[in-house]
């Protein structure tokens, strides 16, 4: 069972900002004490590879600056819930996070377009996507409400529903189906649209609801489901690869603002390096934890995705986030995915 972990005292880091501002660049001087100290908080599994390539990009950022740049990585909840860590890496008394863009749309809706539901085929159609004209539009759009995210996304994948109750074969099957969806309005609309009564409720809290069945259904990753224990408490898994999420490396927009021009660069290759081989990574995980999570038990069966898509589409649902997110990001969208509307 996953427990809510309890959240540890922040202390901000106005003495810190100030030495950043005076600071020189520091990359030729010799090993010394860190200058710059962060804290990096995942709001992910501790076994998800985001941490493993995160703390090796911080090493490798340690060592190229001599010791100078010192980034603490806190993986799990150990800092707070997603929403908790989104609002304190925004004010800066965590410098460094990785979120879904789900989580930041509660306040800035256009991050987390990329949720919107059966709209990417593969993998590659995600990087032509999130690497190019779209994710530089979306990271702009940051830059206003405080954080700067660094140009390479993290991989979470394709999200797929499993229940506790009936297995899910048809949109018609949703109908009425108590699901748990993360805190973000797209993937709360997607599933209305469905006729099914989403609850956002965040993950450190989610194997309780289900084991209490305040909801009797969820939608993550395979990942999640297998290294959070969700089998315990859930029979049927449908492979809807209904939508694909990531996370983007967000940092406090004083904090960068504020870092010597090299340091900046070290952190952005070090992490975006990471990033690309962590996509991977995570990706070649999904067989291993859908062979170990049916030797739980878990029921899996495939889905024809494209009946799902029409549903939303005769719903509305494409056409009433075209109006919401505006005719430029749509356009850069569609001329990725191709037309949804």
């Amino acid at each position: 069972m996953i427990a809510k972990l309890p959240r540890r005292t922040m202390l901000r880091h106005t003495a810190a900002a100030a030495a950043i501002l005076a600071s020189p660049a520091i990359l030729t001087r010799g090993a010394r004490a860190a200058q710059f100290r962060f804290k990096l908080a995942t709001t992910i599994l501790p076994a998800q590879p985001l941490n493993a390539y995160a703390r090796q990009a911080a090493a490798a950022v340690r060592e190229e600056s001599h010791g100078q740049v010192s980034i603490e990585v806190f993986p799990g909840y150990e800092l707070g819930s997603s929403t908790s860590v989104m609002s304190e890496v925004r004010d800066g008394s965590i410098e460094m996070a990785t979120f879904s863009g789900a989580i930041l749309a509660n306040v800035l809706e256009v991050s987390s377009i990329y949720n919107l539901a059966f709209i990417f085929k593969d993998y590659d159609q995600i990087w032509a996507t999130m690497d190019g004209k779209l994710g530089d539009y979306l990271r702009a759009e940051i830059e206003g409400v405080g954080l700067h995210a660094l140009d390479k996304i993290w991989n979470l994948g394709f999200r797929q529903i499993t229940t506790s109750t009936k297995p899910i074969k048809t949109p018609e099957d949703l109908k009425g189906v108590k699901i748990r969806v993360a805190v973000a309005p797209l993937i709360l609309s997607a599933f209305k649209a469905l006729g099914a009564a989403p609850a956002a409720i965040n993950f450190n809290e989610l194997f309780t609801a289900l084991q209490t069945k305040v909801v009797d259904g969820q939608e993550n990753d395979l990942f999640q489901i297998w290294k959070g224990d969700l089998y315990e408490v859930q029979k049927y898994c449908a492979m809807t690869n209904h939508i694909w999420d990531g996370y983007y490396f967000f940092i406090n927009g004083r904090v960068w603002n504020g870092l010597p021009n090299d340091v900046r660069t070290l952190i952005a290759t070090k992490f975006n390096d990471a990033a690309v081989q962590q996509r991977q990574a995570v990706i070649d995980t999904f067989g291993p934890a859908r062979t170990e999570l049916a030797k739980k038990g878990l029921i899996f069966n495939d889905v024809d995705r494209e009946s799902f898509k029409l549903a939303l589409k005769n719903a509305g649902f494409y056409g009433r986030w075209e109006k919401r997110f505006g005719p430029k990001v749509w356009s850069l969208l569609e001329e990725s995915v191709g037309s949804l509307t």
